[in-house]
């Protein structure tokens, strides 16, 4: 293992796929969701550090495969934050190609962002049926697609929401005692899981903070210096990285429900492990952290390494659970696990080619 590049497993894990689905049959098939955006802009960070055009044009196929001849997307679900993310993929298709048409399937996503419903305050809505519900993981579903699209057609007005979005998020989520963040906000104290005083959900999930950090770094890309706001997304970054490296298992993985590693039933869960990996090797690059956190990113890399298994050449990739909505911590701790699902795959392949950067830039 000691002689094989971050690189060399991502491309291990993308070859894996590629040889289980032809791109247009990647679950759920043909419906924009997240499930494939993650997946596929793991691989189109793959691509961009090893040049192999077969990886950009599986990307590229997948989302061919999803959009109709006038650049409107066939199959989603209106102002679902989860529906919006794969937008992400078409900017460097768009660049790679100089198409036109998928210039018109930007515009079809910016519609969606156009269609999320919104608390009183501004927030977005994690689906239009959970009326006044702000999830963690909605960050990253729309945060990235909104910050570069603000950033390359001059809407500064985006820029602005973004920032607000995670702010807000922070506002409602935010535990001080630990300086981790709650799942999720439930601005109406409906829900069964919501405290009834601070609307809150319950518990630190795993993979619901992984995104946190790739989102805020991510937007950060597209977020000019100097822009109002800047400063504090940086800020929110950094500390919810320190504060989960104070919950990293003695393998170097994070747990199913961070704070109680210790807990009977918990287990450590890889597709967050690999989100909090890579979001410390961005923020260190980025210089947003300093590099005192490398023993942690690397620990945590090795630590999801070493849990996995080959079948034949197949890359093995498993400890992940599946989806999940908001719950208590019996809730998410009996959550099933999968193994090489597109939250699998996609969580390693950002660690990996975050990894090769971080490496590479040292």
């Amino acid at each position: 293992m000691e002689n094989r590049t971050p690189l060399w497993w991502a491309k291990a894990a993308c070859d894996t796929m590629m040889r289980k689905f032809d791109a247009p049959s990647l679950p759920p098939k043909g419906h924009f969701h997240y499930h494939q955006g993650v997946f596929l802009s793991g691989m189109t960070e793959t691509w961009k550090l090893c040049g192999e055009r077969k990886y950009f044009d599986y990307m590229k196929a997948w989302l061919d495969s999803v959009f109709d001849e006038k650049g409107a997307i066939i199959n989603y679900s209106r102002g679902e934050l989860d529906d919006i993310m794969p937008g992400i993929l078409l900017f460097p298709v768009l660049d790679e190609t100089g198409d036109p048409h998928y210039r018109d399937c930007i515009a079809s996503v910016y519609r969606q962002y156009e269609d999320i419903p919104r608390t009183a305050e501004g927030g977005w809505w994690h689906k239009p049926y959970a009326e006044d519900q702000m999830w963690l993981d909605g960050l990253y579903m729309a945060g990235p697609f909104a910050a570069e699209y603000a950033r390359r057609f001059s809407r500064p007005d985006m820029t602005a929401d973004v920032i607000h979005e995670a702010l807000l998020m922070r506002e409602k989520c935010r535990d001080e005692k630990t300086g981790l963040m709650y799942h999720a906000w439930d601005g109406a104290k409906k829900e069964p899981w919501a405290d009834p005083v601070t609307g809150r959900a319950p518990e630190f999930w795993g993979r619901a903070m992984g995104w946190v950090p790739m989102a805020l770094l991510n937007d950060l890309d597209f977020i000019p210096e100097g822009f109002e706001g800047r400063g504090d997304i940086e800020g929110m970054c950094a500390d919810l990285l320190k504060s989960l490296c104070a919950f990293q298992g003695g393998d170097g993985r994070w747990y199913q429900v961070v704070d109680k590693g210790d807990r009977e039933g918990n287990w450590p869960e890889n597709s967050c492990s690999c989100l909090y990996t890579a979001g410390l090797c961005k923020a260190m690059r980025k210089g947003i952290l300093p590099r005192d956190y490398e023993k942690q990113a690397l620990k945590g890399f090795e630590g999801v390494l070493q849990s996995l298994k080959f079948e034949g050449e197949d890359l093995m990739i498993g400890n992940v659970c599946i989806g999940t909505g908001v719950g208590d911590y019996a809730f998410y701790i009996a959550r099933p696990c999968s193994v090489n699902d597109l939250h699998a795959v996609g969580a390693f392949l950002i660690m990996c080619t975050e990894v090769q950067r971080f490496l590479d830039a040292k």
